[in-house]
């Protein structure tokens, strides 16, 4: 594999990582017992992921698209944005991104998962739990809110022409997205962001966790996915 191509794979592995950590991070502090942001709500979550996402993309820019999210890369695919020969290799290092960012909540809040006995909150802290479950439901949430990140991405962008500002318009984006539409299933929007995640909760070894619930897990693959192909698709096909 050529350096150029490695380069861009670390570069969506750190951004990956530094996302997942501060926003599965601020997850963790509002709802595990006994840290200073215990409770802080869901306006701290939306506005923590926005700063994730921006700080993840300012950490990887420079070395790859930042795209951070198999859903995005996928439409970056069809768009033409991003060669077909490296989305399998951009997917992987995105998804062992998330599960090096999970890891690192796990060990900043270390001695908090044994003080939290709901195991739903401790699953959210690591994966997304809708507030409702309802497969069909959940999955044109899902679908609703990945649609509108990559329509808006795309059209707002004039397809990846971000200039300086690139990070901070894609992280006022997630934070309007999540901030209207992610009460639903605590939005996902991103694979990656939810099966690194949740595979590592299945494999740590947690006091309480419960179920990982993969039952679940699909839809937080496969809805990002259709809505992020189905945007960039029509991006593509307005009459401009």
């Amino acid at each position: 594999m050529q350096n150029s191509t490695m380069i861009q794979l670390l570069g969506e592995f750190i951004g990956t990582a530094i996302m997942v950590l501060l926003g599965d991070g601020v997850i963790a502090g509002v709802l595990l017992k006994k840290t200073k942001s215990f409770n802080d709500g869901w306006m701290t979550i939306a506005l923590g992921w926005g700063l994730a996402v921006t700080f993840g993309v300012f950490a990887s820019n420079s070395m790859s698209l930042a795209l951070l999210n198999p859903a995005v890369s996928l439409g970056m695919v069809v768009t033409g944005e991003l060669e077909v020969s490296l989305f399998i290799p951009y997917v992987i290092a995105q998804v062992l991104g998330a599960m090096f960012g999970s890891l690192l909540v796990w060990l900043q809040f270390f001695p908090h998962w044994d003080e939290t006995e709901d195991s739903t909150e401790i699953l959210s802290s690591f994966a997304t739990v809708p507030a409702i479950k309802n497969p069909v439901a959940n999955f044109v949430s899902e679908f609703v809110g990945t649609f509108t990140l990559m329509f808006v991405l795309l059209i707002m962008t004039g397809h990846n022409n971000f200039g300086p500002f690139k990070p901070v318009l894609i992280g006022l984006l997630i934070f309007a997205v999540v901030i209207a539409l992610g009460g639903t299933t605590g939005y996902a929007l991103n694979p990656a962001r939810d099966f690194g995640p949740r595979l590592m909760h299945t494999i740590l070894p947690i006091k309480n966790k419960g179920t990982s619930d993969w039952a679940y897990g699909w839809i937080p693959v496969v809805a990002p996915t259709c809505g992020a192909v189905v945007a960039a698709w029509l991006s593509m096909n307005l009459p401009v």
